[in-house]
């Protein structure tokens, strides 16, 4: 199948300050780093991993200009690191208008088989992180009273059984549950909270963690008969955090091919 063409930027975010969570290296969280750059936002990126996200932050700012790129390791487990990633960027940007919440843990292991820290550790990063990010950009967003857009990363498999993902499942479920809850209670203060819910996005790290077996199993699932670019997860989550979105809040969007 002929690859999709790379949408170019409309300045859909222009003069937007937007953080992004785990967003080094090539995944969505980085491609989602990328589009809005070229849509005309000002970021502030986090990740864990510091020698990444530092290579990351200064390849952007080399292309698009350092003063639209600001970048802090953040490990959305620990409170205070949330906190200073949010607060940076209304130092360098002088406001929060989006916050995208993409980090999140995976992994494989059967339930009956599972540990304790094996679905602690999952459920920590993917849906307590989120959680997390989401109370303090709220917070923020709700005492600076300019309204404000916050996107989450759910899954499909939210919504589908997978074997070996019970934990991952169950976080991702979580994720969609807390952006319906949470939105409805933001409307008041004109926060909209939505949620993507990508099936198979290809990057490095998932080749990693994923057996050659079972990525051609879920590519085999998806009507394109490929996986998705990351950048066309980024596409929708412009999409939800730009003005074209402005009546849907407490959504996930499913960005999938998978057939029915």
């Amino acid at each position: 199948m002929t690859p999709p063409r790379y949408v170019p930027g409309h300045q859909l975010l222009a003069g937007r300050s937007a953080v992004i969570t785990a967003a080094a290296g090539a995944g969505i969280g980085g491609a989602t780093a990328r589009r809005f750059l070229e849509e005309g936002a000002r970021i502030v990126v986090g990740d864990s991993h510091a020698r990444r996200l530092t290579e990351s932050a200064a390849a952007l700012a080399g292309e698009f200009g350092a003063d639209r790129v600001a970048a802090l390791p953040c490990d959305v487990t620990d409170e205070d690191q949330v906190g200073a990633l949010l607060a940076l960027a209304e130092e360098r940007h002088g406001r929060l208008d989006i916050v995208v919440n993409n980090a999140g843990l995976g992994g494989t292991a059967d339930l009956a088989d599972m540990t304790d820290a094996q679905w602690s550790t999952v459920l920590d990063v993917t849906l307590n992180g989120t959680f997390r990010c989401t109370r303090a950009a709220l917070r923020r967003m709700r005492s600076a009273g300019r309204g404000g857009v916050i996107v989450n990363n759910a899954s499909v498999v939210g919504w589908r059984a997978q074997r070996g993902q019970a934990h991952y499942a169950a976080a991702k479920a979580g994720v969609m549950a807390l952006t319906r809850c949470a939105a409805l209670e933001a409307a008041g203060y004109g926060v909209r909270i939505n949620a993507v819910a990508p099936s198979l996005a290809m990057h490095p790290h998932l080749v990693k963690v994923t057996t050659p077996e079972l990525l051609a199993e879920l590519t085999e699932r998806e009507a394109f008969g490929r996986y998705a670019e990351p950048w066309e997860v980024a596409n929708v989550i412009v999409f939800l955090a730009g003005d074209y979105a402005s009546y849907m809040t407490g959504e996930t969007v499913s960005v999938s091919s998978q057939h029915a």
